[in-house]
């Protein structure tokens, strides 16, 4: 058996064939050790295999965990990382071309669901959203037929239904995480059909796949994950100023099936324009980097379509807060405003990272530092999701899990 190298703390962990180094936090220490020689180990992995890295972490803040030394599965785990992904807008909630929906979406940097999993008895996870991983766990495992189960540690979770797509992700993560530990490789949008996810949109999907900006074609009269019809690296300067409001949730699960039942129907002709702006104005100045023209059409999406959910909402967007500071933002002049999903977050697109720095120091001038506002710089993800299999670290010290 492999041992430790040393024992610094009951945080070490040896990595071994493959765990790569990763965006960290704050207060985290990688130190390479490029020729360690394990004891126990072949001696040809030395310098040879992926033995280049000791992490030293605050397990209790980062809610990390690996196998148990003892466990017959050493060697083998799954780490998945999913981001975050904003909802910019429906295009046609009218339905008469026998299509519905169609979302535009972009994948978001720096916010995003991590998690580690490999074989276990039972279910069972440690870490934040730990009791819905398990529940996911145990869906896609009763729709695959899987027998054997999984322990996952959740590192970090997209905050629950504040319009960020937190579910669809958590789904796609953890689905994907069993899928590699047990099954052939078949596909996302098998684990998406198998959870019950994009059942109205396909930009979640879409980010998991390949990240960037989206558009999808709505969704037909199958039960299938609307297609994404374009998909566009994002300019890497452009930047997201999410507003949000520390108080509250976004309507979700049967309130928001029963929100989307009461509505009327949708005009054809708002439709009609909502599908123009796509064509004529979103794309054209994505794929020619003119902001302005972009940030405009995504406004006026957001107008028509806010006010169609009014009824549903209780106002144009969610949180009265949130829509007070985006009507100030237009009144300053900023074209590209709006909310994602049922909220409560908004958003602010922004030419560049010192522009967004500026709106943030003028938003809390304006509304307070005592307001439940809170403000978050994102940049676009042109890129989906990391899956890798990877050799399990040996673990010293045990957490309390979650069944």
């Amino acid at each position: 058996m492999i041992e430790p190298v040393a024992e610094v703390a009951d945080s070490v962990f040896v990595a071994l064939g493959g765990l790569y180094p990763r965006s960290r936090r704050a207060g985290d220490t990688l130190i390479q050790t490029r020729g360690i020689r394990l004891k126990g180990a072949p001696e040809a992995w030395h310098g040879h295999v992926n033995c280049n890295f000791i992490e030293l972490m605050d397990e209790r803040r980062h809610n990390r965990e690996s196998p148990p030394s003892t466990s017959t599965h050493v060697g083998f785990c799954v780490d998945v990382e999913a981001p975050a992904r904003l909802h910019l807008g429906f295009l046609d909630l009218n339905g008469g071309l026998g299509r519905r929906f169609g979302s535009i979406g972009l994948t978001i940097d720096s916010i995003s669901t991590r998690l580690r999993a490999w074989p276990s008895p039972g279910f069972s996870a440690t870490g934040p959203g730990a009791e819905r991983a398990v529940a996911c766990a145990r869906a896609f495992a009763a729709a695959q037929g899987i027998s054997d189960g999984a322990h996952l540690v959740l590192q970090e979770a997209i905050p629950d239904h504040v319009g960020l797509g937190s579910g669809t992700q958590m789904s796609l993560a953890v689905g994907t995480a069993l899928q590699r530990l047990y099954t052939q490789h078949c596909g996302i949008r098998s684990v998406a059909h198998a959870l019950q996810r994009g059942r109205r949109s396909g930009i979640g999907i879409g980010a998991f796949e390949e990240g960037g900006f989206m558009v999808d074609s709505g969704r037909g009269n199958d039960d299938g994950v609307p297609p994404v019809a374009v998909r566009l690296p994002f300019p890497d300067h452009w930047r997201m100023l999410l507003i949000l409001d520390s108080r509250g949730q976004g309507m979700h699960g049967e309130h928001e099936v029963e929100a989307f039942a009461r509505l009327p129907v949708f005009p054809e002709d708002a439709a009609g324009r909502l599908c123009r702006l796509v064509m004529m104005k979103v794309l054209p100045g994505l794929l020619e980097q003119r902001l302005q023209v972009f940030a405009e059409a995504i406004g006026e999406i957001q107008r028509v379509v806010g006010d169609y959910f009014a009824p549903a909402q209780g106002g144009r967007f969610t949180s009265p807060a949130v829509s007070e500071a985006l009507a100030w933002a237009e009144s300053q002049g900023i074209a590209g405003v709006g909310q994602s999903s049922w909220g409560p977050t908004g958003f602010v697109v922004l030419e560049d990272e010192a522009q967004a720095l500026q709106l943030t120091s003028d938003l809390k001038r304006r509304f307070g530092e005592l307001s439940p506002l809170r403000y978050r710089t994102v940049g676009a993800r042109n890129q989906g999701a990391r899956v890798s299999v990877v050799h399990a670290p040996t673990r010293i010290g045990q957490e309390k899990r979650t069944r």
